[in-house]
């Protein structure tokens, strides 16, 4: 090798530096130039040749060329050509640089011969130049070319012309860099100019100048694009603040500020004028006292009850103006009762109607209750038959996608015209950290000499891998682009090595992988398509200077791509080898932290369905235990309620014989022999209650559960007969929430038999028609005490018989028994039935409302929340008929076995009657310590006007904040949370998020366009001057320009435009066709002396401005052939490899049905960002369609999940809309008052909205699932509302809202709603809720813990809140006019007033003490 000197005198014009061709470097290298230090010469010059290739310039005069190196230079400008000629621009400087350094005849000016080699032919040739350009043409070159696109690459052509560089300096070293697919000597740029020598210093073309050999289109220069106006990001958050909180905020803070200070200021105004009225009415009432002052019948120590106006009408009216006069001296918790109201309560036609269905319902079932049994059971039986139809539905896209959604329509049409979507592979491989067990973004730098190797091996055994049983391997399912003989496409790190580390050592890896990092198309791999960086390594850091260090990435990605199709059997064949390579890489992942300290992170194309379709509950043990803590809490609670007489509790006992137990050791005393209470003797053994035997009601509570289980089985068998397949989210979740919605019924039910039990059961107080001797003991009636004498009339002398028998004109007057005579002593069936006739309109209200409610989630299009709530609706409805039938008959069996003194589970084993006492009533009243801490503290607390302002106002403030922290809910659901807590796919798509640097591929498909023809090509390509300014080409490079809006980060894939500069003449190693026969095509391998350019002697020519582009027939005949002609180095523009698929032709191949446009989004790495890219795919082929006429759609093969979310909102606004709507025409309808109607359906509103409030704070976003969640809320929170309103309604005497004494009269009303209903709201609904999540919060599955324990609870907690706190205020304030019960309320009153019951909430004084 020879290195020459530089001349130290000022070099001349007119000399070349080099000249001529000196042999290639080895045998099948490129022509090397010999140096040359003389003056340029015109012997042996193709002037044609030159002129062609360097312009008219060069059409005379000496060069510094030869002929064999413009041949040479003809094939290298031909290469790149190939995809630099959409840009006259960079083509004629690309041209003008290479002409001046290779012909040029002052060459010798800003060129110098550094160093020469001997070539394979023995000649001396160049080795290396220096190649002085200026900055000034350097960086003009550079930017007339930076912006062109590769479209089959979705990528830039600088990509592979300059190795993706970012400046000129970077730019000029590609091309110069001696290399294989490159220039075959090194051509170094020197930043600064020797003073001898002059920088080649042309003016550079700009892509935006308005000359034809300048002008560049859109797609390829910046500067000449329209741009587009400015828009919002999707779903962009609303711009108006103040100071740091939205307007909307801060009105709401504003309002309610100003909300409390005028509340505090009319709440005050208003108590001072209503004090004042009601001073006047009293006035007034004394006066009429006075002028008619009587003795008032004894009977009328009713301490001015509500319920005395429904006594009142039985008295007569000397009683009646009695009860107005006592009514005075009960201070401020009686009602003032007008005496004509009084005489006269409103009724209800409709309740009416319903107590009596439920009264003959109940009867019946506690009639004949083995016949009611066979009945429903059979019934149920016939609908468990459903069971033969019964299908699970396990297609991740028929769970969570709707039949006609619109991306599924588009999905499948995709897959019909374009083939499925590739089956992936994919592996990310990182360093086991320091501890073993680090984060993502913690961990080590992955890429060492030893991992290299230890990958390599791995990957050999995946190439080799086979399946069974048929024994495929990678190669027989895998992409091969270049087609069945090619090589399969595997983006891995290890394609930068040729997949062979032997020519490498611990000493030159890092500087290949550096090199091939920072220009990937010098380190093609197999299947010929570069690998950029962000394909393959994950979480690259950068040094100081922001430069990447690529040889400390904390991962790698691995992706073998594998074609999916609609062929089954294709398909199956896929599968198979992916189940194999499933079970390899899970033995992978076992070893190689031991055997490499490598972990990995992996998913196959199976995975996504396999692991979804596992039972998402890993936690089977946690949810059967909730199941059981909730079973035994209603087992255990349900009897606590039973009237007893004295009967002592469990933990009275067991104080009591502690207290006893030492007196079996001591000197018996005189006074204890003498007891005549044997609880007071002293025994080994505890004397355990006769209750927790007897009173028990274990099998009721089990049967109840039963029930349940029955229901959900009957609604899975009847809407399996009707098609509705199963989803796994069904078996976790709906006997949780039927048991929990259910169980209340069993509650109230219970609850009131045992009222009933205390009114007219064995331990009933004695009336006018029940002897003393009705006293009996409380479970041993009709086996040791004589029965009552009223037995037998008491089925005909009810109430609802009595009615039964008016006329039609008397159906508007009540008639009713007298409360004295009405009998004490009542059957079990009676009282059954009363039971029921009571309890059943509630009940049917709760019932009627939830079943709505959840039917209306079925309007969600996912099927599997569809089926959910199908299910769900038909599980509660079903249930509420077990309840109000077979229950009932359940009811009367368990009392029959109850007063048999029979132990409950041991119905065989009885008891011994105990001896009755005759003296002193019931104690206790049967009142639960619930009841008595709601009837002695709560409900008096409660309803003092101080406290109603303070709940309305916290209230209120919870309402603020709950729409203050709406705002903040996001939209989405982490697909992490669909799987088992232990899937290998949550650390996948972990990786994903955390290494993955590169965006999903977006197709814009276009169809119903005809591009046969002119006009619909015009309005697809970008690279034409005559195209459509808003093509479909130019749109999306001009929204890839703003990112943060579209979401785009790649160039599109245009075929039109591949497939016409195809066809371009010029680039002579493309479309060819034989000499001799114009219609065959030749193909690669035929010499050109048989083939001709395609548009060789084509009128019109070719042209920029399509004039000449082929339509018609003629189009499809080129289209056909350049789709099968292959994309090598000499055509990379040819369409089999890179729009091979992108286009769908007819049947008959003689048009295009489809085509697409291919781009990618940016890195999405939240749910946010793959919903907003969905909405600006959304938004650019809505924009395409509208601008072209045809129909575009966008695909991504996760937009068929986030579908939902375009409608989400809308459809939540939508659904709860109407559930409210239904719960106010159901409620106003059933509790016979729109006012209290509305009170109920806003109080449901506001408890939802405050379940929303939370969801903003708790991290739960809205979907499909939360927004079930959200009716199931609006459901469940008319179980808390609706039995306390109807109570209230229940309980009216009838005076006018606007009456003087109707504030008081609601209170009243409220105080024995809460008091009659609300021990069974607390312990049937909360309690029993509470305490199934409280066991569920234990669970380790991410999804129930989000959607179901964190929003039920709060559902609970809210639902509790409002339906026993604000209801009763609001109601007590605003509430309707009620309608008074009849006969059970006179005869509760009657009892109440014979044992001397205080009854009336603000009278909690001393001597009431006793009634507790």
């Amino acid at each position: 090798m020879e290195v020459l000197r530089e001349h130290s005198a000022m070099r001349s014009e007119g000399r070349c530096a080099m000249r001529g061709s000196c042999g290639p470097k080895s045998m099948f290298g490129k022509p090397l130039p010999c140096p040359y230090d003389g003056p340029p010469s015109e012997d042996d010059v193709d002037r044609d040749l030159l002129t062609t290739l360097c312009g008219a310039e060069y059409s005379q005069g000496p060069t510094c060329c030869t002929t064999n190196q413009l041949e040479t230079l003809r094939d290298n400008l031909g290469i790149a050509e190939n995809l630099i000629s959409s840009c006259p621009a960079c083509r004629n400087n690309f041209r003008q640089f290479w002409c001046s350094f290779t012909c040029s005849p002052n060459q010798a000016s800003y060129l110098n011969v550094t160093a020469t080699q001997t070539s394979s032919t023995g000649d001396t040739a160049v080795k290396s130049v220096d190649f002085l350009v200026s900055e000034q043409f350097g960086k003009g070159f550079y930017d007339s070319c930076k912006d062109i696109k590769m479209g089959a690459t979705n990528g830039y052509a600088m990509d592979l012309l300059g190795g993706g560089a970012k400046d000129y300096h970077a730019f000029l070293k590609f091309m110069g860099d001696e290399k294989d697919m490159g220039s075959p000597f090194q051509i170094n740029f020197p930043s600064t100019s020797p003073p001898e020598y002059s920088p080649l210093n042309v003016t550079a073309r700009n892509c935006y100048d308005n000359d034809l050999g300048s002008r560049c289109t859109c797609i390829d220069c910046l500067d000449v694009c329209e741009k587009l106006p400015d828009i919002p990001p999707p779903n962009a958050q609303p711009t108006c603040q103040v100071g740091l909180v939205s307007c909307l905020t801060f009105v709401l803070l504003l309002a309610y500020g100003l909300a409390v200070l005028s509340f505090a200021l009319g709440y005050g105004l208003q108590v001072t004028l209503r004090r004042r009225r009601e001073k006047s009415y009293e006035r007034v009432a004394l006066a009429t006292d006075s002028a008619s002052e009587r003795v008032a019948s004894p009977r009328t120590h009713a301490r001015g009850l509500v319920g005395a106006s429904s006594l009142a009408q039985y008295l007569d009216g000397e009683d009646s103006t009695g009860t107005q006069s006592e009514s005075r001296r009960l201070g401020r918790g009686a009602s003032l009762l007008d005496p004509i109201e009084t005489v006269q309560p409103r009724h209800y036609r409709l309740n009416t109607i319903l107590r009596r269905g439920f009264y003959r319902l109940g009867l019946f079932a506690a009639t004949n209750p083995w016949l009611n049994f066979a009945l429903v059971f059979a019934v149920f039986g016939l609908l468990n038959l459903g069971w033969k139809r019964f299908e699970v539905e396990t297609d991740p896209v028929r769970l969570w996608v709707a039949p006609d959604s619109e991306s599924k329509l588009q999905k499948e049409f995709f897959d019909e015209q374009f083939g499925p979507f590739y089956r992936v592979e994919q592996v990310f491989v990182t360093a086991v950290g320091s501890t073993g067990g680090s984060s993502p973004t913690d961990k080590p730098p992955v890429l060492s000499w030893d991992h290299l190797k230890f990958w390599a091996d791995v990957e050999d055994d995946i190439r080799n891998l086979q399946s069974k049983p048929h024994g495929y391997t990678l190669s027989d399912v895998c992409l091969k682009p270049a087609g069945p003989d090619g090589f399969c496409v595997v983006q891995s790190i290890m394609a930068w090595f040729g997949n062979d580390l032997s020519s490498y050592d611990p000493d030159t890896w890092q500087d290949r992988l550096e090199n091939c990092a920072e220009t990937p198309v010098n380190c093609l791999p197999d299947f010929q398509q570069p690998l950029a960086p962000q394909m393959v390594l994950g979480s690259v850091p950068e040094d100081e200077d922001g430069m990447k260090e690529y040889s400390k990435a904390r991962a790698f990605v691995v992706t073998y791509v594998v074609p999916d199709s609609l062929d089954k059997a294709e398909q199956a064949k896929a599968m198979e080898w992916e189940y194999a390579l499933r079970d390899y890489l899970q033995n992978l992942s076992e070893r190689a932290p031991k055997e490499a300290g490598l972990e990995i992170a992996w998913s196959t194309g199976i995975s996504l369905e396999e692991e979804i379709n596992k039972s998402t509950n890993t936690d089977i043990k946690i949810v059967v235990l909730s199941y059981v803590a909730m079973f035994f809490y209603v087992a255990l609670t349900l009897g606590n309620g039973a009237a007893t007489r004295d009967e002592e509790g469990l933990w009275a006992c067991l104080v009591q014989w502690v207290t006893n137990f030492p007196k079996l050791f001591g000197q018996p005393s005189a006074s204890s022999t003498l007891s005549l209470d044997s609880r007071l003797a002293p025994t080994f053994l505890p004397r355990l209650p006769r209750a927790l035997f007897v009173g028990s009601k274990f099998t009721l509570g089990l049967f109840g559960i039963a029930l349940v289980i029955l229901s959900v089985s009957s609604s899975v068998g009847l809407f399996s007969a009707l098609g509705v397949k199963v989803t796994l989210i069904i078996a976790e979740v709906i006997p949780f929430l039927v048991l929990a919605v259910g169980v209340d019924n069993v509650f109230i039910l219970v609850h009131e038999l045992d009222r009933q039990n205390l009114l007219h059961g064995p331990n009933a107080g004695p009336g006018a028609g029940a002897p003393a001797w009705a006293y009996g003991d409380a479970y041993s009636y009709g086996h040791t005490t004589p029965m009552s004498p009223t037995t037998q009339q008491s089925r005909t002398r009810s109430g609802f018989d009595s009615q039964e028998r008016e006329t039609e004109h008397e159906h508007d007057r009540e008639v009713s028994l007298d409360a004295g005579s009405t009998p004490q002593y009542l059957s079990a069936e009676e009282r059954v039935a009363r039971t029921l006739a009571k309890m059943g309109p509630s009940i049917l209200l709760s019932t009627v409302t939830e079943t709505t409610a959840f039917a209306l989630g079925a309007l969600v299009p996912m099927p599997a929340v569809r089926n959910f709530a199908l299910y769900a609706a038909g599980s509660v409805f079903l249930n509420a008929v077990l309840q109000v039938t077979v229950f009932v008959s359940a009811l009367v069996v368990d009392l029959r076995r109850v007063e048999a003194s029979r132990v409950d589970c041991f119905p065989c084993v009885r008891l011994p009657p105990r001896i009755a006492l005759l003296e002193g009533p019931p104690s206790g009243g049967g009142l639960s310590f619930l009841a008595r801490f709601i009837r002695k503290r709560y409900a008096p607390f409660l309803l003092k006007p101080v406290v109603k302002g303070i709940v309305l106002l916290s209230f209120g403030g919870i309402l603020v904040a709950s729409i203050i922290s709406i705002q903040h809910i996001r939209l989405g659901f982490d697909q992490r949370l669909a799987f088992p807590s232990e899937s290998y796919l949550i650390p996948y798509f972990d990786s994903v998020d955390t290494y993955l640097d590169i965006g999903p591929p977006v197709y814009f498909v276009v169809h119903d366009v005809d591009v046969t023809h002119r006009p619909g090509q015009q309005e697809l390509c970008g690279r034409f001057t005559t195209c459509e300014a808003r093509s479909v080409a130019n749109v999306l490079e001009a929204e890839r320009k703003r990112e943060e809006v579209s979401y785009i980060s790649q160039p599109a894939a245009s075929w039109i435009d591949d497939f016409f500069n195809w066809l371009d003449p010029l680039k002579d190693r493309c479309c060819r066709v034989r000499k001799a026969n114009h219609d065959i095509f030749c193909d690669s391998g035929e010499p050109p002396r048989r083939c001709q350019v395609c548009y060789e002697d084509h009128e019109p020519a070719w042209n920029i401005t399509m004039n000449g582009l082929p339509e018609g027939e003629e189009f499809m005949m080129y289209l056909r052939q350049w789709l099968i002609s292959p994309t090598s180095e000499d055509c990379p523009l040819a369409g089999k490899a890179s729009f091979g698929t992108a286009l769908a032709l007819s049947e008959d191949r003689k048009t295009v049905t489809a085509s697409h446009f291919r781009t990618f989004h940016k890195p999405l790495k939240s749910q946010a960002d793959l919903i907003n890219a969905h909405a600006a795919a959304r938004r650019i082929a809505d924009d395409l369609s509208a601008a072209t006429g045809a129909s575009v759609f966008p695909y991504s093969l996760h937009y068929v999940f986030f579908d939902q979310f375009a409608h989400i909102v809308a459809i939540t606004e939508q659904i709860l809309g109407l559930g409210l709507a239904a719960v106010l025409l159901v409620t106003a309808l059933l509790l016979g008052s729109w006012r209290t109607g509305t009170i109920v359906t806003g109080v449901v509103a506001l408890t939802v909205v405050t379940v929303m409030g939370v969801m903003g704070v708790w991290g739960i976003d809205l979907n499909a699932i939360s927004l079930v969640n959200l009716v199931i809320s609006l459901g469940i929170a008319v179980e808390f509302c609706a039995h306390v309103a109807r109570a209230f309604m229940s309980a009216g005497s009838g005076l006018p809202v606007d009456h003087p004494a109707g504030q008081k009269e609601r209170d009243e009303r409220m105080w024995i709603a809460l008091v009659d209903v609300g021990p069974s709201v607390l312990s049937g609904i909360t309690f029993t809720k509470l305490i199934g999540m409280c066991v569920l919060a234990l669970t380790r599955s991410k999804f129930l813990e989000i959607y179901y324990f964190r929003m039920w609870l709060t559902l609970i907690i809210s639902g509790a809140l409002h339906g026993l706190v604000l209801l009763p205020v609001v109601l007590s304030l605003a509430g309707g006019s009620g309608f008074p019960q009849q006969e059970a309320d006179e005869e509760w009153m009657s009892h109440a007033i014979r044992n001397d019951y205080e009854y009336t909430p603000f009278l909690a004084d001393d001597d009431s003490a006793v009634s507790d």
